[in-house]
């Protein structure tokens, strides 16, 4: 899979609400209620990921969790990347627990 243009990029990361570049990857920290439901949100998004066989680099920090996608294969951002974001991103839009989602 072909790493994704800086104009590319763009573009799709405008679909994407609350996710930043960062060098060679993107980011994004989710924050809810407790550590129950940051896990719970974790344990939620193993399937997709299974299924993508494409699998973001998580921190959980008491109710934040932070994710980070990068197809390390290909030394970028690409589609899966893409992908994958917006996979969590629905996820976190199935949980009606979600406090809140963005850099902070």
């Amino acid at each position: 899979m072909a790493l994704l243009t800086p104009v590319e990029l763009t573009e799709k990361m405008k679909g994407l609400e609350g996710w930043t570049r960062e060098a060679k990857a993107i980011r994004k920290e989710f924050v809810f209620r407790d550590f129950p439901e940051a896990v719970l949100f974790v344990s939620a998004l193993v399937s997709g990921a299974e299924d993508a066989d494409h699998h973001p680099d998580i921190e959980i920090h008491y109710k934040r969790v932070v994710l980070v996608y990068s197809t390390h294969s290909e030394g970028g951002i690409t589609e899966k990347d893409i992908a994958g974001a917006a996979m969590a991103d629905a996820v976190a839009g199935s949980l009606p627990h979600l406090e809140e989602f963005g850099d902070g």
